[in-house]
């Protein structure tokens, strides 16, 4: 045991954490019998049979479910001496790669991104938008280390910690007719819709609460960026469906006003991570700060 190889465990934890041994070597960027060749070394090093068919998909067998245990703390024992070390070598805390949502990174984060920067000055934290698919797809190709997203947040590989109900409200131009107390999809159907562009989770939960209520919706616009909609509705332009962060400080200089909606209406967020993710002491600091909005 005592010539026991790093890469031939990662290349086990990656064969087992995709479920086949083409993907793991995708992933690792080898070939696959590369990667097969690595897991029989390991195998006849060990004198145990590590990993066997079901089906079409890669699953551990007893010994393998047993060796994985010790693979991720093997991992995470030295991921935490290499941290330690570049700390000694460089003065930093690492590197943390967030993925959210664009109404997120504007109305969540900055507070949160603050407070760690006045407390870890050498963490470096990078932020990238993009609806809950494409920050999954980032996290599975290790792109990013965490996400920030609208459930639902499918996948085996991910650890999934929901954060954050946050309700839709109805905005309107604040100059414009009166509105009742609660607004329900017939009332906004009636009038121009300004709407969060297709094809992210957002949206998809706006257009299913019409569809409940048998209203099948044509937007005036459709647009990626929360403040462009609010300024438009403001200019008398439409109404708008938005999640409730995005107008939760009134009196921001934009003319509108926001109602509830019935039946209510509201997403999930939450906190993703590979579950194979190795906290390095920057990243437990970020998630632990994002785990507070809880």
């Amino acid at each position: 045991m005592r010539d026991l190889r790093l890469d031939q465990l990662r290349t086990f934890t990656e064969v087992i954490a995709r479920g086949s041994f083409s993907a793991a070597a995708e992933r690792l960027r080898l070939t696959q019998p590369a990667v097969s060749l690595q897991v029989r070394q390991l195998e006849r090093r060990l004198g145990v049979r590590l990993i066997e068919r079901v089906g079409k998909r890669a699953t551990p067998t007893a010994a393998g479910m047993e060796l994985l245990d010790h693979a991720q703390r093997i991992g995470a024992a030295v991921s935490s001496a290499l941290e330690g070390m570049a700390r000694h070598a460089g003065g930093t805390l690492g590197r943390v790669r967030i993925g959210t949502g664009a109404t997120a990174c504007i109305y969540l984060l900055p507070p949160l991104l603050r407070d760690l920067r006045r407390r870890f000055p050498s963490l470096e934290i990078t932020v990238r938008t993009g609806n809950t698919a494409e920050v999954l797809k980032a996290l599975e190709e290790n792109a990013l280390d965490l996400g920030l997203v609208t459930l639902p947040a499918p996948g085996r590989m991910f650890e999934v910690t929901p954060l954050l109900d946050d309700p839709f409200v109805a905005i309107a131009p604040a100059d414009g007719e009166d509105w009742p107390a609660v607004v329900t999809p017939a009332v906004l159907a009636r009038r121009p819709l300004v709407l969060y562009e297709a094809g992210g989770n957002t949206r998809r939960v706006v257009d299913q609460w019409f569809a409940r209520a048998g209203i099948a919706l044509t937007p005036v616009m459709d647009l990626g960026n929360v403040e462009a909609i609010k300024e438009l509705v403001g200019a008398g332009l439409g109404c708008a469906v938005l999640p409730g962060i995005a107008v939760r400080d009134a009196g921001t200089g934009i003319p509108i006003l926001s109602r509830p909606l019935a039946p209510r209406l509201h997403r999930k967020l939450a906190l993703v991570l590979r579950r194979d993710k190795i906290l390095t002491q920057g990243l437990r600091e970020t998630v632990k700060a994002l785990r507070r909005l809880s």
